[in-house]
């Protein structure tokens, strides 16, 4: 801390009383002269080494010598997280939040800053610094593109940005080092030293692995300590939580077993709060919770999840079974971590994990301040599997992180509709000098076998999906060069892909007099940008073909966008979580979030067909996204947007009770409907009122 200047060293005594004097790691970067030196920095430290805390020494030298900065994540989960974690800089007048137009440090996810580099360059001109968290997952396949363009994008347009990286130790650093004309500082120090291991079902004389996960999370029990557990699936999150929460019931004490059902009520009260029973799902979740193990998965509740990881870092709950997304999401340290499935499900099959996300989940073990070592198992059924993984992955090299935006078809067509639409880019010459300064560019001209051969396949590219987008009236040549239509415009500035715009436009070619809800739900289904419905098992799929039948639509195969699209036609017509789960067997506690997608992607519908000429579709299209945001039927629309917070449960209970013209009823008759109290029901008659005026 010596080193420090004090009004930096006041601010981190603040906002970080837990740190006493920086550790080794922390030292070595502060030494090297990285907060006062204006060149880009890599800083590659072990996770939960204190990357965020020398970040954040970075961006605030810069807002102390009067400048902007940006923290850029890949998650919203990590935004969020990060924002409340800075909200505690504003007792020193520095003002935090999500836009930097407004503050002084803006927490921004990669997409966001995407955007700002695309058509807010004089808010891009007055930012100093960005640190990029996360940064490995430049190499990653579908956020990777985005943070690789925008930063190349930024750095053009503002030449005197600082790009801090935080990473974790990358194979190739020299590449990236290379292409970010960046000091790089590597350390091996982690306050709480991994000891990682493979154990087998021969070592343990067990049959499964799911027995070794029991011994492992006893083990915890006997030391109070806590633990995470990945496997491959949502439905093995589930059974392994289960199973293990079976085998460990009769050993929780009394003070425990107490924390765990108040955990176990909290997340039951979830559904009942938003006016669906439990689900089944949500009573296994909560079963289970009572002897201190529980799921997290997409197929949750938001809040549910967001109780979980409250309860964990709260040490209410002994156990969380994940899928690997959590390795990336919010800050979940434990003691252990457990590594039961070494593949992942993907379009192509089950594939082995990479070396990297196993380090990246083995790096969530060890607790600093509460831990002195942190462990990672991974599991194996036999002894020569066994040390056919250790040799893998423990003592494996971390993959070469390479870009990937050639593979990624969609994301090369966006950031060409990005040059051209923010006029950077107006012939194929100026595109093909915007990607040679990408990292993909950086990487094919560096690669000894490929840099022969680099130009003429970058060029090959450019030319090709240029030949794409114009064919599907996205750019268009004009005598000043390449320039956006209409409709690329739009694309341009969403974050939707070009795929999901190609499709809506084939639509607004076939669609009829009328929208047909149902199958337009079902299009929008089939594009990138709904999140989906899933199954929960394999269960009966015939309710979910019988009802996409009733729709008019008829398939063969029935796998998640149909069931997403039933899921979503029942919340519309007012079916609760429970009603639907019930019904078709899915993941219903994801209604809400899907549907809230589907209603701004209904939105981009709306805009793709008046960029298109096409305005009799208006008031259908706006009054569909109405009902999947609120999830109502046509006639309470006017309601449920009038009168704030009154939401679908109760806006029904009120019609069926009094009727459409809610003048008649007193505020006092209003206020016998559950749940709607003196504010509400006066907000009711003004609405009233009002629209029966009008």
């Amino acid at each position: 801390m010596e080193s420090l200047d004090n009004d930096l060293k006041e601010i981190i005594q603040t906002a970080y009383p837990y740190i006493k004097e920086f550790n080794p790691a922390q030292k070595a970067v502060i030494e090297s002269g990285y907060i006062d030196d204006d060149s880009n920095y890599i800083i590659a430290i072990p996770t939960a080494s204190g990357k965020t805390v020398l970040g954040v020494l970075g961006l605030l030298k810069t807002i102390l010598n009067g400048g902007k900065a940006i923290y850029a994540v890949p998650l919203v989960s990590i935004q969020n997280e990060k924002v409340k974690e800075f909200k505690k800089f504003e007792e020193f007048g520095i003002k935090v939040g999500k836009s930097p137009r407004y503050n002084d440090l803006s927490v921004m996810v990669f997409e966001s800053f995407d955007a700002i580099s695309r058509f807010s360059w004089n808010t891009l001109r007055e930012i100093d610094t960005i640190v990029v968290d996360e940064f490995h997952m430049i190499g990653e396949d579908t956020r990777g593109p985005t943070i690789e363009c925008a930063l190349t994008r930024a750095r053009i347009v503002n030449p005197s940005l600082r790009v801090i990286a935080l990473s974790a130790t990358l194979s190739n650093m020299e590449d990236i080092q290379n292409w970010l004309d960046a000091k790089v500082v590597e350390h091996d120090y982690r306050p709480v030293p991994l000891v990682k291991t493979v154990l087998d079902n021969e070592m343990f004389n067990v049959k499964s692995k799911n027995d070794i996960v029991v011994k492992i999370i006893e083990k915890a029990m006997n030391e109070d300590s806590q633990a995470l557990a990945f496997v491959s699936t949502r439905r093995f999150t589930e059974s392994l939580a289960k199973y293990v929460a079976g085998k460990i019931k009769n050993k929780i004490s009394k003070e425990d077993r107490a924390k765990f059902n108040e955990v176990a009520d909290k997340l039951l009260k979830v559904p009942e709060k938003k006016g669906s029973r439990p689900t089944s799902t949500c009573l296994k979740l909560a079963e289970a919770a009572k002897n201190g193990c529980v799921f997290h998965h997409a197929g949750l509740f938001p809040e549910q999840k967001e109780i979980i990881e409250d309860e964990f870092r709260a040490g209410n709950i002994l156990m969380i079974v994940a899928t690997p997304s959590l390795m990336y999401g919010v800050n979940l340290p434990s003691k252990s971590v457990v590594i039961r499935d070494y593949t992942r499900w993907t379009k192509n099959g089950p594939q082995e994990i990479p070396v990297f996300d196993y380090e990246q989940m083995s790096g969530r073990a060890g607790r600093p301040l509460y831990d002195n070592e942190g462990f990672s198992y991974l599991l194996a059924k036999t002894m020569d599997e066994s040390e056919l993984l250790k040799e893998k992955y423990v003592n494996g090299e971390i993959e070469p992180t390479n870009s990937k935006l050639v593979d990624n078809k969609d994301a090369f067509y966006k950031q060409i509709i990005a040059q051209v639409a923010s006029s950077l880019s107006k012939t194929p010459e100026e595109l093909f000098d915007f990607f040679s300064k990408t990292l993909y560019g950086y990487q094919m001209t560096a690669n000894e076998s490929m840099k022969f051969f680099a130009e003429e396949s970058l060029k090959y590219e450019i030319e090709t999906s240029l030949k794409f987008l114009m064919e599907n009236g996205i750019l268009r040549p004009t005598p000043e060069g390449l320039k956006t239509t209409e409709f690329g415009q739009l694309i341009a500035k969403s974050n939707y892909s070009v795929e999901t715009a190609v499709k809506i436009k084939e639509y607004t070619n076939v669609v009829n007099d009328y929208i047909n809800i149902g199958e337009l739900i079902y299009l929008l289904s089939q594009t990138p940008d709904l999140p989906l419905i899933s199954f929960k098992a394999r269960k009966n799929k015939d309710p979910v073909r019988e009802k996409m039948a009733s729709l008019g639509l008829f398939v063969t195969d029935i796998g998640n966008p149909e069931a997403t699209t039933v899921s979503l036609m029942e919340w519309i017509d007012e079916r609760t979580e429970f009603e639907i789960e019930n019904k078709y067997q899915v993941y219903s506690a994801s209604c809400r979030r899907c549907a809230l997608d589907a209603s701004l992607l209904v939105k981009f519908v709306k805009d793709t067909f008046e960029v298109l000429g096409k305005f009799s579709y208006s008031n259908e299209l706006d009054k569909l996204s109405a009902r999947l945001y609120y999830g109502v039927k046509e006639d309470i629309i006017p309601l449920v947007i009038g009168v704030k917070r009154l939401g679908r449960r109760r806006g029904r209970a009120v019609v069926n009770a009094f009727g459409d013209d809610l003048r008649v009823p007193s505020e006092n008759e209003l206020q016998r409907i559950d749940g709607i109290g003196k504010k509400l029901a006066k907000s009711i008659k003004e609405f009233a009122e009002h629209y029966n005026t009008d």
